[in-house]
C-alpha cells in the first residue's frame, strides 16, 4: 500500500519523527499567516505556453517505474501537456512537501496520506477537487469512500485505493503447528489469543510465534475502539474512553503473557527490521495485523501464499465492524496555475485503462469497482486475495471514522512508545491510558 514501515504506522526514533510534525506544522502555520509567502504562484508552461505539472510521490522504484509508465500513456494521449514526477521516500517527503507549501512551490498534484490530509486540507493547501469535477469524474466511486476524501466537508482528496485492516495469517505455519484455520466470521480476539499460543507452544523452539505482535499500532487501537462503540477521533458519538484504552493494553500484556505474541524485546525488534526480514514474512509466525493490500509484499517475501481473515470481534455474535481506509490519495495544490490539466492526470490515473492497467493495485485496490473487475485478470494470486477479500467484506463494512484531524497527524507515531512502555511493564495499561488521553485532548 505503501512504502512506509510494514506496520500498520510508521516506524522510527521519536525525535526524529516529532521534529518532522513540528516542521511541517510551523511551516504550514507561516505559510497561511504570511501573506506574501501565499501569494499565487507563478504559472508554469512550456516555450509554448505548454502546461507542466510537477507531481510528488512518496515508494519504492517499481512504485516510481509503473507511475512513470501511466505518466508516460497520459501524455501520448495528452501531447499538450508535459509531466514530471519529484518521487522520495516517506520519511522525507512530509518535510519536503511542507517545505514546498510553505515557499509557494508546491506540486500540482500531489499523492496525500490519511494521516496528513486535514492538515493540509483544513489549512486551504489543497484544492476544493469539486472545483475541476468537469476534468475529474469521480461518480462511479462509492460515496462512502469518497466521502474519506472530505475535510470539514470540502472534497480535497480522490481516493485512489482501498484497504481494510485486518488480519493475514500463513497457512502453511499452521499446518505445521498442527492448528486448524480459524473460522474469521465467527471468531474473537480470545479466540486469537488462544490459537496463537498454540503455535508458539507447538513451534516455539524454532522461533516461531504465533502473532508478531500487538498493543502499539495506532490502527490496533482504532479498531479496537471502534468495536466498543468509540473512535480515537470521532465525528459523532463517543471518543475513545480510559476503560477502552487499557482494556487494549491488558490484551496486549494477556497476549505476551500466553506466549501468543514475543516478548517485549523481540516485538520491538521485529517493528524495526526490514520487511523482508520481519517475523511474519519469514515465516516465523502464525498471524499479522496489517492493512490488506500490503498482503502482497509479505507473500513475495515469504514465497507463500497467504491468506486474509476478517479482525477478530469483542464477543462472539458481534460485528468487527471493520472500515474502509483510503489507501492514499491525489490531491492538487490549490495554488496550481494548471488545475484543470491536473484534474485531468488525476481522472486518467483513477479510471484510464492505460493506466489502471499498469498501476494495477499499487497503490490499494482500486476505489472505483468498475476498475477493480478491470484489473482482476492481471492480478497474481496473492494480489487476487487481497482484492477477493475487499469484495467479500462489503456489505459487512460500517462507515469510516473522520480522517486524523488537522493537528493529530503525529500521534501514531506518540502512541508506539507508550504502548512500548506498557508491554515493557514501566507503564500500567491504566497509566497508559491516561497518557494517551492526554496526547488525543492536546491534538484536538
Amino acid at each position: 500500500m505503501t512504502s512506509r514501515r510494514y506496520r500498520s504506522q510508521p516506524r522510527g526514533s521519536l525525535t526524529s519523527s516529532g521534529r518532522s510534525r513540528l516542521l511541517t506544522y510551523v511551516l504550514l502555520l507561516l505559510c497561511f499567516l504570511a501573506s506574501a509567502a501565499c501569494a499565487p504562484g507563478q504559472s508554469q508552461g512550456g516555450s509554448e505556453g505548454a502546461p507542466e505539472l510537477r507531481v510528488t510521490t512518496w515508494g519504492n522504484d517499481s512504485r516510481l517505474r509503473l507511475t512513470q509508465q501511466a505518466v508516460d500513456a497520459f501524455t501520448a494521449a495528452n501531447p499538450d501537456i508535459k509531466v514530471s514526477i519529484e518521487n522520495s521516500e516517506w520519511g522525507s517527503y512530509w518535510d519536503k512537501l511542507a517545505t514546498m507549501t510553505a515557499g509557494n512551490n508546491a506540486p500540482d498534484v500531489i499523492q496525500m496520506d490519511e494521516s496528513y490530509i486535514a492538515a493540509y486540507g483544513a489549512r486551504g493547501a489543497l484544492l476544493d477537487l469539486n472545483t475541476v469535477k468537469s476534468n475529474l469524474d469521480l461518480s462511479e466511486m462509492d460515496p462512502k469512500v469518497l466521502d474519506t476524501g472530505k475535510v470539514e466537508g470540502t472534497l480535497v482528496g480522490a481516493p485512489i485505493g482501498v484497504a481494510n485492516f485486518s488480519v493475514a495469517v500463513n497457512p502453511e505455519v499452521l499446518k505445521k503447528a498442527g492448528v486448524s484455520m480459524p473460522n474469521d466470521k465467527t471468531w474473537t480476539w480470545d479466540q486469537l489469543a488462544q490459537t496463537a499460543a498454540q503455535v508458539t507452544e507447538k513451534l516455539g523452539s524454532q522461533g516461531v510465534y504465533g502473532l508478531d505482535g500487538f498493543g502499539t499500532g495506532a490502527a490496533e487501537l482504532g479498531a479496537w475502539a471502534r468495536q466498543k462503540g468509540e473512535e480515537v477521533w470521532p465525528t459523532n458519538g463517543p471518543g475513545v474512553s480510559q476503560a477502552t484504552i487499557t482494556s487494549f493494553f491488558d490484551y496486549a500484556n494477556k497476549l505476551v503473557a500466553m506466549k501468543a505474541t514475543p516478548s517485549a524485546e523481540r516485538q520491538v525488534e521485529n517493528s524495526t527490521a526490514a520487511l523482508d526480514a520481519s517475523l511474519f514474512a519469514t515465516s516465523k509466525a502464525a498471524f499479522h495485523l496489517l492493512f490488506h493490500t500490503q498482503i502482497s509484499a509479505f507473500g513475495a517475501a515469504s514465497g507463500t501464499q497467504l491468506k486474509l481473515l476478517r479482525l477478530p470481534a469483542q464477543a462472539k455474535g458481534e460485528s468487527p465492524k471493520m472500515v474502509n481506509k483510503a489507501s492514499m490519495y491525489w490531491s492538487m495544490s490549490a495554488r496550481s496555475k494548471q488545475a484543470e490539466a491536473g484534474a485531468k492526470l488525476v481522472d486518467f490515473l483513477l479510471t484510464d485503462p492505460a493506466a489502471t492497467k499498469v498501476l494495477t493495485t499499487e497503490r490499494g485496490i482500486p476505489a472505483i469497482p468498475a476498475v477493480q473487475k478491470e484489473v482482476a485478470p492481471l492480478l497474481d494470486p496473492q494480489a487476487k486475495i487481497a482484492l477477493d477479500f475487499t469484495e467479500s467484506i462489503t456489505s459487512e463494512l460500517v462507515p469510516p471514522p473522520q480522517v486524523t484531524p488537522a493537528n493529530a497527524s503525529g500521534f501514531s507515531t506518540e502512541f508506539i512508545p507508550i504502548g512500548t512502555e506498557v508491554l515493557f511493564s514501566k507503564t500500567s495499561p491504566a497509566d497508559g491510558a491516561t497518557k494517551v488521553l492526554s496526547i488525543i485532548q492536546s491534538m484536538k
